[in-house]
């Protein structure tokens, strides 16, 4: 017998996102709450984007998922919190309404697929965008058109904020239940248009400390990180939110610094200590800060997740001269034609004074290669079907 059509395909994307005052730290686990309220910038996703398909059938006897073309195992905490959130939410709709546009959908199994164009857990935000992508996919293909933020968040804790173009805060909440644990534009991506971001690869391995394993160990031993949360970050999201709204980037610069550096020292004043930086990325931030001497003035800031990758903010008037920085302190390897990746960057020149300043011993080969980007919408359905990453079947289409 013939297989029916799918009840309903979806394919979506969703972009990565960078916390420029930083999440570290849950207050309750299973339901991913954070000890502190966090502050984002949502990237493009012509640069880093995830996308998903969702199908659902009455033919599939499982949900089953794949992740980069390597079928997954479904029955994955965070995946089913996901899926279970969705359906509730689903159910809910259904029953508050007349007539049901996919009457059977929730009784159907989801077949769901999903690819990065990044490196994944290399600290480059991945599960926030790969969650971000899957509530979004699930929520269209079952008709849910409430706040994902609790689903998302389920998944991955920064993943609420990939759920919002620009510049996004996700408040903590106070609510037992995380009910008010949710994420809100601050500022769409339009609001800055000269700012640009650069991604500074410096290794696309798999960190050893995941970031659910270092957070559970620095809530548990580290006295600086109740201290940040409790005494720091309430005035800081307060000050970055002041910055972004009056795109005063020399402020904006340093307290993402400073941040960054904080969330760092709270990794290493976890027991045993945790270590994300390694010796490029400490050379990447001697270089900015020189950088900035160099010019008197801030016009370049560094921030570090959970990963040895630099993310540089600067504005678009700076972004060559602080590539030909780049280009001269970790000169490229074989590939100085692919060195660079998305948005244009015109060559210049390197003065000599600015050499000096920099005072570094060139490291040839540390930064693997930079990403150009700027800042970007949230989530996008895709309407074109030939965008489907599953086929009518249900199973991942054969590669190109």
């Amino acid at each position: 017998m013939a297989s029916e059509k799918p009840l309903a395909a979806v394919t979506c994307t969703a972009p990565v996102n960078i916390a420029v005052i930083k999440y570290w730290g849950k207050r309750d686990e299973e339901l991913v709450l954070p000890i502190n309220s966090s502050l984002s910038v949502t990237l493009h996703q012509d640069q880093l984007k995830t996308t998903t398909t969702a199908v659902i059938s009455k033919d599939f006897t499982e949900d089953r998922i794949w992740l980069n073309g390597r079928e997954e195992d479904v029955g994955q905490p965070r995946l089913q919190a996901c899926l279970r959130e969705i359906r509730c939410l689903a159910r809910k709709r259904r029953n508050s309404r007349d007539g049901d546009p996919l009457p059977s959908s929730l009784s159907c199994k989801v077949h769901v697929a999903s690819v990065n164009n990044f490196p994944t857990a290399a600290g480059l935000a991945s599960s926030a965008a790969g969650y971000a992508c899957l509530a979004y996919t699930l929520a269209r293909v079952y008709g849910v058109e409430s706040d994902l933020s609790e689903v998302a968040r389920r998944g991955s804790g920064s993943a609420c904020r990939s759920l919002y173009g620009g510049f996004v805060e996700w408040q903590m909440g106070e609510q037992a239940d995380g009910k008010d644990s949710i994420a809100r534009q601050v500022a769409p991506e339009s609001h800055w248009p000269e700012l640009r971001v650069l991604i500074l690869v410096v290794s696309a391995e798999k960190k050893l400390t995941g970031s659910t394993v270092g957070m559970r160990a620095s809530v548990e031993t580290s006295p600086l990180l109740r201290f940040r949360a409790e005494s720091v970050v309430p005035a800081r999201m307060a000050e970055m939110a002041r910055c972004i709204r009056e795109r005063d980037f020399p402020s904006f610069a340093q307290l993402t610094m400073k941040d960054s550096n904080q969330f760092h020292a709270t990794c290493l004043d976890t027991f045993p200590p945790i270590s994300y930086l390694n010796a490029i990325s400490w050379r990447i931030i001697h270089l900015v800060h020189r950088f900035n001497a160099h010019h008197g003035d801030t016009k370049v800031a560094y921030t570090f997740d959970a990963g040895p990758n630099a993310v540089i903010f600067t504005l678009d008037d700076t972004v060559a001269e602080f590539v030909a920085a780049v280009r001269h302190g970790f000169p490229p390897g074989s590939n100085g034609d692919t060195f660079l990746k998305g948005l244009q960057v015109r060559p210049a020149p390197l003065s000599a004074e600015l050499q000096a300043a920099l005072a570094m011993e060139p490291t040839p080969g540390g930064v693997k290669y930079i990403i150009v980007t700027q800042v970007g919408p949230g989530p996008q359905i895709l309407d074109d079907p030939c965008a489907h990453l599953l086929g009518p079947d249900g199973l991942p289409k054969p590669a190109a």
